[in-house]
This record gives C-alpha cells, sequence and structure tokens, in this order.
C-alpha cells in the first residue's frame, strides 16, 4: 500500500474521530446542557465542589474547553468568584483525562449496541431527548470505531522505512515535538482526540513511551490556548478564567518539559504498555496541576487579572447607534418591496423576543432590579415595533395586492401579534413569578428545576423553529413544529405529575414552590402554542392542515 493511501486512511479516521466526539458534546447539550449548567453553578461556591463539577462536566460534554468557555461566562457575569472558575477548570481537564482513559480500554463489543441502540432512539421517536440520546450513543459507537480505524490505518507503517527516521528526529528535538503536539491540539480543538490519537499510534509502536509523553506535554500546551482564542473578543471578566488556565497548564507543561529534557526519567511505573504510559502521564500532569493550583488559585486569578488589563484597550469613541428600522415608506407603492421590508422588521422582533425568552429562565436563578428593568425595556421594544409594523401593512393593505401577496400580509400580521403576546406573558407572567420567588426566598427541589430548564429549553428550541418557518416557509419545518407542540403537551402532563408526587411525598420545596412551578409550565406551554401557531398558514397553503390538526404524512 503507498504511503499516500495510508495517510488518507488516517485522515479518515482522525476526521471521523473528531466529527464523533463533537456529536457526542452537542447531544449532551442539547440534552441536558441547562441542567449540568445549572448543576455547575450551584456547587462552585465550595473549592472541592467545584473540582468536582468541574470533572463530571468535562466527562459529560468530552470537553475541558466547553467547561472553560462556560466557567469563564459565568466568572463574567459575576455568578461565580474568578478563584472557584479556576479549581472547575483544573477539575475539567482531570474529568477530559479520565475520558481518554475510558476510551482506552477494549470497548469493541460496544460499538455495534451504541450503533444500534442510538439509531433505534433516533429514528423510533420524535421525542427531543430521546432523539439526543440516541446522538449520543451513535457518536460513542462511531468515537470507538474510529479508534480501530486509526489502529489499522497505521498498521503499515510499521514496515515504513521512513518512520523510524521521523521517529527518531523528534525523539532527539523534544522542543519540536512538544511545539507540533500543541499545533495539532489546536487544529482539531480537542485535547481528547489528540491524547486518543497518540495513544492508539503509541499501542502501534510508533510512538515511544519517553516522546510520547513529551507530546502528551504539547497536548495540554495546545488545549490551554484554544479557550483565550476563542475569548479573545470577549470581555475582560470572561477572559481571566482562560488566561489563568493558560498560565497554569501552559506554563506547567513547559515547566514540565524542562524537566524531562533535564532529567530523562523512565517512565515504566506509568503502567506496562506505550499507550498506558502516555494516557497515565496525561492524568498525572492533570493531578499535579490541579495540586499545584489549589494553594495557588487567588494568586493565578490576581495575575490573570493583570494579563487581561495590559491586553485591554481604552474604549475609543464611537459613533451613537441608532435603531434603524427597515419600514421603508417609499416601498408601500410596490407591495412585494414593502412585505419584504415588513419580514425584516418582523425578525427584528422574533430576535427580542428571543433574547427575552432566553433571559427570564436566568432571572429565575439570579434576579435584581436592573436585570428586571432591562427585561422590562425589551417588552417594550416589541410593543413599539408591534404597533409600527401593523399600521405599516395597514397601509400596504390599501394598494391592489395579489392573492399571495394579501395571504403574505395576514401572516405577517398575525406573526406580529402573537410575538407581542409571547413578550406579555415572559414580562407580565413570568416576571411576576421570578419577583414573588425572590421575594418570599424561595428554592425549587433540584427535580423540579431540572424539568423547568429541560421544559424551557424545548420551548426556546420550538422559538426558532418558528422564527425559521415565518422566514423561510419551509412545510417540513412547520410540521415539526406543529408535532413539537403535541410531544411538549404530553411533557406537561409528566412534568406536572412528577410535581403532584413531590407534593403527596411532602417535599418542602415542592409544597413552597408549588403554584410557581404550575404557573411557570402552564405560561411556557402557552408560549409554546403561540409560537406553534405561526407554522398554521404555511401548512394550511399546502394542504396539510386538517380541521385542528395535521393531516396522516
Amino acid at each position: 500500500m503507498s504511503g499516500s493511501v495510508v495517510l488518507l486512511h488516517l485522515a479518515g479516521a482522525v476526521a471521523l474521530m473528531l466529527f464523533a466526539t463533537r456529536m457526542v458534546k452537542t447531544g449532551v447539550e442539547r440534552a441536558y446542557g441547562d441542567v449540568l449548567r445549572h448543576k455547575l453553578r450551584a456547587t462552585m461556591r465550595n473549592p472541592v465542589m467545584a473540582v468536582l463539577a468541574g470533572t463530571g462536566l468535562a466527562i459529560a460534554l468530552q470537553s475541558s474547553t466547553a467547561v472553560t468557555l462556560l466557567v469563564g461566562s459565568f466568572a463574567g457575569s459575576g455568578i461565580v468568584s474568578g478563584a472557584a472558575g479556576q479549581l472547575a477548570v483544573r477539575g475539567a481537564e482531570i474529568g477530559s483525562a479520565l475520558v481518554v482513559k475510558l476510551l482506552t480500554f477494549d470497548l469493541t463489543l460496544l460499538v455495534p449496541l451504541c450503533l444500534i441502540t442510538g439509531t433505534v432512539m433516533f429514528m423510533a421517536t420524535e421525542r427531543r431527548d430521546w432523539r439526543q440520546t440516541g446522538r449520543i450513543l451513535v457518536g460513542i459507537g462511531l468515537l470507538i470505531l474510529s479508534l480501530e480505524m486509526i489502529g489499522q490505518a497505521s498498521e503499515p507503517l510499521r514496515n515504513s522505512q521512513l518512520m523510524p527516521v521521523i521517529i527518531n528526529y523528534f525523539s532527539g528535538d523534544s522542543i519540536t515535538a512538544y511545539l507540533l503536539a500543541a499545533l495539532i491540539t489546536w487544529l482539531f480543538q480537542s485535547s481528547i482526540a489528540a491524547v486518543l490519537l497518540m495513544a492508539t499510534l503509541a499501542g502501534r509502536g510508533l510512538i515511544t513511551p519517553e516522546l510520547g509523553v513529551v507530546l502528551i506535554l504539547g497536548v495540554n500546551l495546545g488545549s490551554s490556548i484554544i479557550a483565550p482564542m476563542l475569548t479573545r473578543s470577549s470581555g475582560p471578566e470572561v477572559r481571566v478564567v482562560p488566561i489563568g488556565n493558560l498560565l497554569m497548564r501552559g506554563l506547567g507543561s513547559l515547566v514540565m518539559l524542562i524537566l524531562v529534557m533535564i532529567f530523562r526519567p523512565h517512565f515504566a511505573f506509568l503502567g506496562a504498555t506505550a499507550a498506558d504510559q502516555i494516557v497515565n502521564a496525561h492524568i498525572l500532569f492533570n493531578v499535579l496541576i490541579l495540586l499545584a493550583g489549589l494553594p495557588l488559585a487567588g494568586l493565578v486569578y490576581r495575575a490573570s487579572e493583570k494579563i487581561v488589563a495590559l491586553g485591554t484597550k481604552a474604549p475609543a469613541a464611537t459613533l451613537d447607534v441608532v435603531e434603524l428600522s427597515a419600514l421603508n415608506e417609499s416601498a408601500l407603492d410596490v407591495p412585494s418591496q414593502a412585505l419584504a421590508n415588513a419580514t425584516r422588521e418582523v425578525v427584528r422582533v422574533c430576535e427580542t423576543v428571543e433574547i427575552m425568552l432566553k433571559r427570564i429562565i436566568e432571572l429565575y436563578e439570579s434576579a435584581d432590579a436592573d436585570k428586571i428593568k432591562a427585561l422590562a425595556a425589551l417588552d417594550d421594544r416589541v410593543d413599539r415595533k408591534h404597533a409600527a409594523i401593523k399600521l405599516y401593512l395597514a397601509k400596504v393593505t390599501k394598494n391592489p395586492l395579489t392573492e399571495d401577496e394579501a395571504l403574505r400580509c395576514q401572516e405577517l400580521i398575525g406573526a406580529c401579534v402573537k410575538l407581542e403576546q409571547v413578550g406579555d406573558i415572559i414580562v407580565r407572567n413570568m416576571l411576576v413569578h421570578v419577583k414573588k420567588k425572590f421575594d418570599r426566598g424561595l428554592e425549587f427541589t433540584d427535580e423540579g428545576w431540572s424539568e423547568l430548564c429541560a421544559f424551557h429549553a424545548s420551548v426556546l428550541a420550538n422559538a426558532r423553529l418558528a422564527f425559521n418557518v415565518l422566514v423561510s416557509r419551509d412545510a417540513e419545518t412547520a410540521r415539526q413544529l406543529v408535532l413539537e407542540k403535541e410531544r411538549l403537551r404530553e411533557a406537561e402532563k409528566e412534568t406536572s405529575a412528577s410535581h403532584f408526587l413531590r407534593l403527596r411525598e411532602g417535599t418542602a420545596k415542592s409544597v413552597e414552590t408549588s403554584s410557581i412551578h404550575l404557573d411557570t409550565i402552564r405560561d411556557l406551554k402557552q408560549i409554546n402554542s403561540l409560537l406553534a401557531s405561526m407554522a398554521y398558514p404555511v401548512l394550511e397553503e399546502r394542504g396539510l392542515l386538517g380541521g385542528s390538526r395535521l393531516k396522516a404524512s
């Protein structure tokens, strides 16, 4: 087999590994992201719990970088302290290292089981949580399969005459090997993928343990650079935690590299095989960084603040931002252009409503007068745009319209009315629940809060579908939106039943928050119904709506 074919097979296997890692990560985020974020927020006040929470979240998300970005955003919002954030990131690095260790075991039997089970779960139901679980299982199956493919693709390299030359060169030039591993990790955007690749190659005898440890140190440098690069345009408060991780992990890897180059230790104590030694070295390095980080967390955070401050420019003079309107009066004589203008303006209302819907659930956890006032101001903006759009469309109807233009005009008016109603529900109902919760010092049970987060996540996802339908008028998306309405109705029954079960068991928190819990579910369900109804004009136009329900496809 020629060298180019071997490299092609190896590149394909690596590409599958990266895709599978991302597939698992996105599946977990979509299915359990809100619940995991809540757990992380709730446990980060205690240093030990911060480490454990970071570890658990990294295992779930299969990415320490994702945890670093999440914790950085929490620190930027003032939800957690910077020192606690640093500890959570230390735990996340250990969590991602443990994922690598787990995946190095012989899991070949899981490949068909995960692929079959995941595919059945994904295709047999429309329930979002089941489909995302199916996505996660398929991703795990593909990830394990990709490791087998990497091993098989690299097998011909054993007999290559060029490979020993390359390995000998990098074995004698640790700095180049270290930097190359950092570059590969940055390109992969995943330390898990990089370590798995190196462990697999070591298992085939292509990488020596000594070179493997140097490469692992480079992986940790590359991984610590990813988050600062991704947050370089964010606010200073958000960038502090990623910079702190770079100081601890990046500089730690450099110090360790110097020690390895000076003392040239043997790594037999780390495991019986080269692959075990490499993976265990990765775990040991991150444990050492954690132990060093416990007493140094405050110092590293202060140093990070100073570094971020050095790179923060004073705000330059900017032009005053004026909110422009798409409702151009000069286009009223051309109905097609006027309707396009109105559509643009309705899309802006959609964006405002989406922001309101995202922020309201955050206020259930942390609310103050300024945040409440800001949310109410968004509703005022929706009301102003709603009135302006209705008046503009009323002027459009004074001109002769085709049947399609008249229907589109009515569709935009209806969508605008529904968006205004959604804004009112958020501000006049849900914001009242928020004030009531904090005035009385109430707390949801963990189960109740998880149910609310999951229900809200489904409504938010459906809102985005509804906004897409308004623009694209795609029949399949519209049909999916109405099906989701039916699924959410069943979910509402289930969460209400679970809540009443906790009431019967006498759970104190459930009794105290009962009315807020049930009223919030009811409001979210009403919002979802309003948004789902935006799909009806598209379905009705295509004859897919029979009476009050979808026709059988």
